[in-house]
Order: structure tokens, then C-alpha cells, then sequence
């Protein structure tokens, strides 16, 4: 296997061992959130996460609300902000979606009899979210989000609750296929020119 014949997701393993350390990967795109087979990777498991709880109510319920992004989009208004705004509304849902999917994971570690194929779900999101936040620093996208030029008009993260765990995979999977999928695209478009 020569090195330009190496699938996406090797070059995606091996940035990922290397971004600890702080080293480069040899021949590694510096900006591999741009190749649409990434991303569709992480979209799939968000769906596959989505519809292992589809008909699940005994072990699918969180027992308590947590607070989650509001994946609705208004094209129009996000189609007119700059890509810093973007990188701001992404970064921070991104950061509030992490933190419910490790609550939810930790509800699930102490519920008495935690179900194995959503614990097997739960995990990959939790994987799959570190996963992207590394990826979108690596598009800069936390330095766009730590400073907007215009912090005081920034929108405050709107955002929802959820109580079960079909309706987090959902959020989870809307959040990828649309704010991020959005402003990934974007991103990469303006930093080609």
C-alpha cells in the first residue's frame, strides 16, 4: 500500500495519533474535515446511534433533562453571516452536544442494567465528537470561535432539552448534518481561495 493509495480514515488515524504529540503527519491533509467522505463517516453513526433507539423505551430514557443545541437553521440568516459567526454557533453547540452526550453516558454507566447497544452507541458518539473537535481545530474554527470580532453581538446558543436517548442521537445527527455540515463546507470553500 503505497502512501497516495491510503484510505480517508487511515489518514484520519494517524493525524489523530500524532495531534497529542503536536507532530505533523507526513503527507497527511492539513485539512481533512474537508474531504466530504470524513464527515459522511460521522454522519452515519450520529443516523446508525439515531436509529438503535428507534421502538426503545425501557432503556432509553435519560431520567433527567439535558440541555442540548438547537439544531434548527435558518438559511437565509446563516447563509448572510460571515464564517466567523459560524465558527462561533458551531463551536459552542458543538461543545454543549459533547457535554450532554458524556452526561449521558455517565447516566448510562449507573443505571442498574445499562443496555449494550447503546452503550455501544453512546461510546462511539463520545469517540466521534472528540473526533470532530480536533478536526474543526485543525480548521481553526475554535480560533474563530474564541475571537469574534464583535463579541457583544454575538446570539447566545439557543438551545433545547432532551430526555431520552433517541431524541440526543437525533440532535446529534441533525447538529452534523446541518450547522456543521454547513459551516464545514463553507470554511473549506473560503480557505481554498
Amino acid at each position: 500500500l503505497s502512501l497516495l493509495e491510503c484510505p480517508a480514515w487511515l489518514w484520519l488515524l494517524l493525524s489523530l495519533l500524532s495531534l497529542p504529540l503536536g507532530l505533523p503527519v507526513l503527507g497527511a491533509p492539513p485539512r481533512l474535515i474537508c474531504d466530504s467522505r470524513v464527515l459522511e463517516r460521522y454522519l452515519l453513526e450520529a443516523k446508525e446511534a439515531e436509529n438503535i433507539t428507534t421502538g426503545c423505551a425501557e432503556h432509553c430514557s435519560l431520567n433527567e433533562n439535558i440541555t442540548v443545541p438547537d439544531t434548527k437553521v435558518n438559511f437565509y440568516a446563516w447563509k448572510r453571516m460571515e464564517v466567523r459567526q459560524q465558527a462561533v454557533e458551531v463551536w459552542q453547540g458543538l461543545a454543549l452536544l459533547s457535554e450532554a452526550v458524556l452526561r449521558g453516558q455517565a447516566l448510562l454507566v449507573n443505571s442498574s442494567q445499562p443496555w449494550e447497544p447503546l452503550q455501544l452507541h453512546v461510546d462511539k458518539a463520545v469517540s466521534g465528537l472528540r473526533s470532530l473537535t480536533t478536526l474543526l481545530r485543525a480548521l481553526g474554527a475554535q480560533k474563530e470561535a474564541i475571537s469574534p470580532p464583535d463579541a457583544a453581538s454575538a446570539a447566545p446558543l439557543r438551545t433545547i432539552t432532551a430526555d431520552t436517548f433517541r431524541k440526543l442521537f437525533r440532535v446529534y445527527s441533525n447538529f452534523l448534518r446541518g450547522k456543521l455540515k454547513l459551516y464545514t463546507g463553507e470554511a473549506c470553500r473560503t480557505g481554498d481561495r
